[in-house]
């Protein structure tokens, strides 16, 4: 099931770029452990998806899994042999906007070295350099 919008204001966005870090959500709120991004990029819907499937199969219901991030930029493209102009292409896939810091998934109620290997699983299907980091202790 691909996460997308239930409405947009607009159907077609700016590519934009990526710059400095993670200022909002990057800290673990809701588990103990959790997948921090290391560099910025792009993650799909189907990257986050196919992320969540790993993990929740490898966990087999013992512990919860919460995404972070939710995909509301839409990438658009235009089709193959087409020649340029024309105007601005469809849209193709949702993705969310990632930064260094941004925390992706998180884990809970599992032990530290199954929820590893969770994450682990998960940062294999996705595009950016990702740690696992666990859960600061409130001052």
């Amino acid at each position: 099931m691909s996460q997308m919008p239930k409405r947009s204001k607009h159907r077609k966005v700016h590519r934009g770029r990526v710059r400095c870090f993670a200022t909002r959500g990057n800290n673990v709120s809701f588990g103990e452990f959790g997948l921090m991004s290391l560099e910025a990029g792009w993650v799909s819907a189907r990257q986050l998806e196919a992320g969540r499937v790993a993990a929740s199969h490898f966990l087999g219901g013992e512990g919860k899994i919460h995404i972070r991030v939710f995909p509301d930029k839409p990438i658009t493209s235009k089709p193959l042999e087409t020649r340029m102009g024309k105007g601005k292409g469809e849209p193709d896939f949702w993705c969310a906007v990632v930064r260094p810091g941004t925390i992706l998934y998180e884990v809970q109620g599992a032990a530290e070295l199954t929820s590893r290997q969770a994450l682990n699983r998960i940062a294999h299907k996705l595009p950016v350099r990702c740690k696992m980091v666990a859960r600061r202790a409130k001052v």
